[in-house]
């Protein structure tokens, strides 16, 4: 800005002088023209009355190196000259001077020389004797003039441009160091021109309304932050060239990302052909989605292309864990085949006696027998019936009424049931511990020690023993189950609990019992916000510990 204002001044100067030259020259030059010409009518008129007295011997005794005085006759012959022989010069009749004086008494005419170096003056009048007496001078044009004083012009020139130089850089200087010195954070505390205070005024308006919209945009930014760093899918944001904007924590575990990735080419983190393709597909303007097994989890990639007035401007990346929804849909399948499986063979089993009966095909002394198959297989079935319904209402969050449970009542109200099959196989029963008491279902905490007993009285080996503990441990309440069975393998410890899943298949019919206690057991826990761990050794027995 200083340059700027130091260059218009000093153009300024070196205009206003040039041009102040220029019209003084123009000035003095018309002065000093009309000057001449008052003179020459002046000189004129003295030396007609002169001549027209006494004749042309009045120029016998003429000197003057300034005025030159012609007589020319009425055809225009030049008769007398005082600078050249009259016979000499040619005639006069096309003068302007000389046609305007025989026409009027009086002439007057200025002509350029042939280099247009001189200018000269004419005034003529008419004498008493017919003939024109003319006067002339002869003086420099203005460019000629312009020209011989051109040294001093520049000379002039010069010392007003380096006069000119200074005071516009000292100028310029002063001009500007008010808006050099202005607080541009503090627009409105400035003290410079009042014609800036207009602008500084806006300028204030516009910090404000800049700071606050930049304070809004960092809180959003960082609740973005905050809510994409929290989030459980992974979300990474790529621009129009496919490089990284943002990668949240979640994208960074899933994708095995231990560094900064911000602005680096996202195919060099994920090079599958099916990301590549997707990605593209999304930079083109289209919508990408697979799924796809990393980890040991299932997860679902959708893409998805960032637009502004119809231009793809990058592609987002939202990847979630589908996996509890695959093992869920997988436990689906396999509890929709466990069910009809569990079902039809009962439901053959009465179907077939009920044929025979129905035939008259048994003899009557079995005809108690296949009765009582039927009532068995019935009653099989509504056991398996229930407790669907019961894992049908855990799995829904049903909201029975609580209440404050006893756990020895319930341990001694499930002893009393299975007293009988426990005296079958001459299985002891026994309950230790003190009262202890929890808030919850009471129905859902008897499920949970009835099945725990049930499956360690069928699993158990004939003259074994159950325990029954209930207690307290650093303020938690523990209820134990304690078999002297068969024990379970290690590799099914982790699967007893899924719908229907049994160690030995063979001898399901055997051991009776629908293959869902277990499961039970584990959703009732789960209710309650509750704690399973199992302990077993093959050939020695099983521990079952819940821990409210």
């Amino acid at each position: 800005m200083t340059k700027k204002i130091f260059h218009s001044i000093f153009t300024v100067a070196l205009v206003v002088l040039l041009a102040s030259i220029g019209i003084a020259t123009s000035f003095l030059y018309d002065y000093f023209n009309d000057s001449q010409v008052k003179q020459l009518k002046a000189e004129l008129s003295l030396v007609t009355d002169t001549v027209n007295k006494v004749g042309t011997q009045y120029f016998e005794n003429f000197d003057s190196t300034i005025f030159r005085f012609t007589v020319v006759d009425a055809d225009g012959t030049v008769l007398y000259d005082t600078q050249v022989n009259a016979s000499e010069m040619e005639n006069h009749a096309d003068r302007e001077e000389i046609i305007e004086a025989f026409k009027n008494g009086k002439g007057s005419s200025a002509r350029n020389s042939s280099t247009l170096i001189e200018k000269t003056f004419y005034e003529a009048a008419l004498l008493e004797n017919g003939n024109v007496l003319r006067i002339s001078v002869s003086q420099l044009t203005v460019g000629a003039l312009i020209l011989g004083m051109l040294p001093g012009i520049c000379a002039i020139i010069l010392i007003a441009a380096v006069v000119a130089i200074v005071l516009s850089h000292t100028m310029a200087k002063k001009a500007t160091e008010p808006l050099m010195q202005i607080d541009l954070e503090n627009p409105a505390d400035n003290n410079t021109y009042e014609e800036l205070a207009p602008i500084l005024t806006k300028i204030h308006k516009q910090h404000k309304q800049i700071k606050l919209q930049m304070e809004t945009l960092r809180r959003k930014s960082d609740e973005f932050e905050q809510i994409v760093s929290s989030m459980n899918e992974g979300l990474v944001l790529l621009d129009e060239h496919g490089m990284i904007i943002s990668m949240n924590t979640a994208a960074k575990k899933i994708f095995a990302v231990k560094k900064d990735v911000k602005g680096s080419d996202f195919l060099l983190i994920d090079r599958t052909s099916k990301m590549s393709k997707a990605i593209w597909t999304a930079l083109e303007g289209n919508h990408s989605e697979y799924t796809e097994e990393r980890n040991g989890n299932e997860y679902q990639f959708t893409i998805n292309s960032i637009k502004s007035d119809e231009k793809v401007l990058g592609a987002v990346i939202l990847v979630f864990d589908i996996s509890d929804r695959a093992f869920a849909e997988r436990n689906r399948q396999e509890f929709t085949a466990n069910v009809t499986h569990e079902l039809k063979t009962p439901l053959q089993s009465i179907i077939g006696s009920a044929e025979l009966l129905e035939n008259g095909l048994v003899k009557p002394e079995d005809t108690s027998r296949f009765v009582g198959n039927i009532r068995k297989e019935a009653t099989r079935l509504v056991s398996l019936i229930n407790d669907i319904i019961r894992l049908s209402q855990l799995d829904e969050n049903h909201e029975p009424a609580t209440e404050t449970v006893e756990l020895a009542e319930v341990a001694k109200e499930v002893v009393e049931v299975l007293t009988v099959s426990a005296a079958k196989r001459n299985i002891e029963l026994s309950i230790d511990g003190d009262p202890c008491t929890i808030y919850g279902v009471r129905r859902y905490i008897y499920e949970i020690i009835y099945n725990l007993c049930d499956n360690a009285i069928r699993y158990n080996v004939d003259g074994g023993k159950v325990e029954i503990k209930i207690g307290k441990d650093n303020g938690r309440t523990i209820v134990s189950v304690k078999d002297t069975g068969i024990g379970i393998a290690p590799e099914h410890q982790s699967r007893i609990f899924e719908r229907f899943y049994r160690v030995d298949k063979s001898h399901s019919k055997e051991t009776g019992g629908t293959g869902l206690g277990l499961s039970i057991v584990k959703h009732a826990v789960q209710y309650h916000s509750g704690k399973i761990t199992l302990d077993s050794e093959l050939g020695k027995g099983t521990t079952v510990t819940i821990l409210f």
